[in-house]
């Protein structure tokens, strides 16, 4: 392995500065500015392509597929961030590039990959299973590592210490099969940070986990004598005030519409003039009606306006210290039955809520707003 290039999820300069420091094992850190929308797919796609998000087209974590008339969040194909990738000359010339735990890798043109890919069981629940190229090592991984421990990865019971499984699993897969440009990501910052807000005891301990975990790729790469790049991907903020919920408004509008099963509500995107596709402290407005939706919103006074990313896309900015909920109810008994359980592909919105048990928690941490995030660069 040659480079090591590692995003760290919420690894904002507001850590650094709130721990007093600008190194971490030995490596020197400093302020850069982060993408907007600052959300994981959208870095990552960045990362990968060097294109502003309105080139290649990730500009959430979630996806508008207007042929199904359907947002649809974590998918995993390629196919949905367009663009050059910035391996694909050296790739052609020979070099072997590695992808692990990235967002939208399944299919991409790469030598190695390891991606989280549970098997959901009819009867309920999850069979832990990770995604593995090349393929035939997937079954030696799986045999001397285990099952990837995917609860520990996001919802209730998600800990920092995922981010050990993470190198884990990359180091074993790389020992193997080695590359020349390996790319990985950490979630290590991500639940403390929103469950109990920045700078939080459980905060600092899940930072204190991440000086760990960098210490140990430090180590691996001075035995590999790779070089090590570092970076945040967005600074996690703390949230102070109640979340918006733009779909509640824009269904009692008449502008986003449901449909009653069993006394629940639905969504019923093929008959709905407009809806907020939300995430984190952003949402973007879609439909045939978007923009009289976003005037709608914008009279609350709740929300501003971005147009960072052109006219093509209408995206709006919770008011500083909320965030955006993606709930269309008020009343509990219309609630789906997946709005009180971990479901990242049924639901068309992110979900903080999900790292609590039944969701009844109140989230303490946002992102999204362009902000300073931490960078190493090469060492």
């Amino acid at each position: 392995m040659k480079n090591l290039t590692v995003i760290a999820a919420g690894l904002g300069w507001s850590v650094l500065e709130r721990n007093c420091i600008n190194r971490i094992a030995g490596l020197e850190f400093s302020p850069a500015e982060s993408v907007f929308p600052a959300v994981t797919c959208v870095a990552q796609a960045s990362l990968r392509t060097a294109l502003k998000p309105q080139e290649h087209g990730m500009i959430s974590n979630g996806v508008w597929i207007n042929e199904l008339k359907k947002p649809m969040f974590w998918e995993q194909s390629a196919n949905l961030v367009k663009g050059k990738r910035i391996w694909d000359d050296s790739r052609a010339l020979g070099s072997k590039v590695g992808l692990f735990f990235f967002q939208q890798s399944l299919g991409e043109n790469v030598d190695a990959i390891i991606s989280p890919a549970p098997i959901h069981k009819h009867g309920g629940g999850l069979v832990m299973n990770s995604y593995v190229k090349p393929y035939d090592l997937s079954e030696r991984l799986h045999k001397k590592l285990g099952k990837f421990p995917l609860h520990r990865y996001w919802g209730p019971l998600a800990s920092p210490k995922v981010g050990r499984a993470c190198i884990d699993w990359f180091e074993a897969l790389t020992d193997e099969y080695d590359v020349d440009d390996a790319y990985l990501y950490l979630p290590t910052l991500d639940y403390a940070a929103q469950k109990y807000g920045p700078g939080s005891k459980a905060d600092n301990a899940a930072f204190t986990e991440l000086c760990f975990q960098i210490e140990c790729l430090v180590k691996i790469c001075e035995k590999r004598s790779s070089k090590l790049s570092i970076m945040g991907d967005y600074d996690i903020t703390p949230v102070t005030k109640a979340p918006l919920e733009p779909n509640v408004i824009l269904r009692r509008e008449g502008l986003f519409r449901t449909r009653s099963v069993a006394t629940r509500a639905y969504p019923d995107f093929y008959s709905s003039g407009a809806f907020a596709v939300c995430d984190h402290e952003f949402c973007f407005i879609v439909g045939e009606r978007r923009e009289e939706a976003v005037k709608i919103l914008l009279q609350t006074g709740e929300y501003e306006y971005s147009s960072e990313l052109g006219e093509n896309y209408d995206i709006l900015l919770a008011r500083k210290g909320s965030w955006c909920s993606y709930k269309w109810w008020s009343s509990p008994s219309e609630a789906p039955d997946y709005a009180s359980h971990v479901d990242i592909h049924n639901k068309p919105g992110y979900d903080p809520t999900e790292l609590f048990f039944f969701g009844r928690k109140i989230v303490k941490g946002t992102h999204g707003r362009k902000s300073n995030v931490a960078k190493m660069e090469v060492k």
